[in-house]
């Protein structure tokens, strides 16, 4: 392993949910480990790293400290967009997924706050089956013209949208279906587009949604 591709001592944000390269992620941020998290993050530019809760809650209590929070091993990088305070000690924030990447090791500060070694892992192949790549687009196609006949619904993916790219359209197939978080966790650390296509492709025959 390249030490190019290793990310010393960065900030993890464990969720209930999994964020995906390219994906839009709104928070909102309360917690005093967190709002220092973001601070930090805005002053250096830097990015945080986002993982799915395996075990343990999202918000540490007596009954819940964060050291008990169990997270994935695979994660995915999350840029700061955009930042506003609702009301003090409350941060809305847009954020956008970047590279996965593989947990190496963690430690917990004594705020609460998760920091880790990563290793940044690679892109995905983006060969996959040129039919049931066309199904897929044209079902993500039909869910964003619905989602866009809906004024009060914001779209749930950043534009611009890269209909010809089959990275991007197995990546929002699964950010918008309803795939179990496992599963999606799962589909999340594919690194070969066309097998996450044909998943979701079977997942949405399963369900009459093609």
């Amino acid at each position: 392993m390249s030490d190019s591709n290793v990310i010393r001592d960065i900030p993890l944000f464990p969720l209930h949910t999994v964020l995906f390269p390219g994906g839009l992620l709104p928070l909102r941020v309360f917690e005093a480990r967190y709002l220092d998290m973001v601070r930090d993050c805005l002053r250096q530019d830097l990015p945080f790293g986002v993982c799915l809760i395996e075990s343990g809650h999202e918000v540490a209590s007596e009954q819940a400290p964060a050291a008990s929070t169990v997270t994935a091993e695979i994660g995915c990088l999350a840029t700061i967009l955009d930042c506003d305070m609702e009301q003090l000690g409350l941060l809305l924030l847009r954020t956008r997924g970047g590279q996965r990447f593989q947990t190496l090791s963690t430690r917990t500060q004594s705020s609460g706050l998760i920091r880790a070694d990563v290793a940044l892992l690679s892109e995905d192949l983006p060969d996959c089956n040129p039919d049931l790549l066309l199904e897929c687009i044209a079902a993500l196609r039909r869910i964003v013209a619905a989602l866009s006949t809906k004024s009060d619904i914001e779209s749930p993916f950043l534009e611009p949208y890269q209909w010809d790219d089959p990275v991007w359209i197995s990546n929002r197939l699964c950010e918008i279906l309803p795939i179990p978080l496992k599963a999606k966790q799962k589909l999340m650390a594919l690194e070969d587009a066309g097998m996450r296509i044909e998943i979701v492709h079977r997942f949405m025959k399963q369900h009459a949604i093609l």
